[in-house]
């Protein structure tokens, strides 16, 4: 995880860039593409699939830890009993699925 962090923190954000480069998408789905790379923004850009899929696949097992237990909590109101996490037994949301929400800007 430190080494993903490390080398996105290191290459170039193409946040900018690429709204631009969807205006100039061809008739064939292609954008010609000339700019200048340093060699993190490559390093970053050749394991950037593998490493979204590695992120978000660790995201939804922690998030499957951290669910909400129903009816685990006492409560004044059946109705409405207190949630807890079902894994820490904190009070639901865990801060364990806050921490991951907001970082997810949810």
């Amino acid at each position: 995880m430190e080494t993903i962090h490390a080398r996105s923190e290191k290459s170039t954000s193409w946040r900018t860039g690429a709204r631009f480069l969807l205006r100039l998408v061809n008739r064939d789905g292609l954008v010609p593409v000339r700019t200048r790379l340093t060699r993190e923004d490559l390093l970053f850009l050749c394991e950037a699939r593998e490493d979204v899929s590695a992120l978000s696949a660790m995201a939804l097992r922690v998030l499957h830890l951290h669910r909400p237990r129903q009816g685990a909590g006492l409560s004044s109101d059946p109705d409405t009993p207190l949630r807890r996490c079902h894994t820490c037994m904190t009070s639901w949301p865990c801060s364990t699925y806050r921490a991951i929400s907001e970082s997810l800007g949810g």
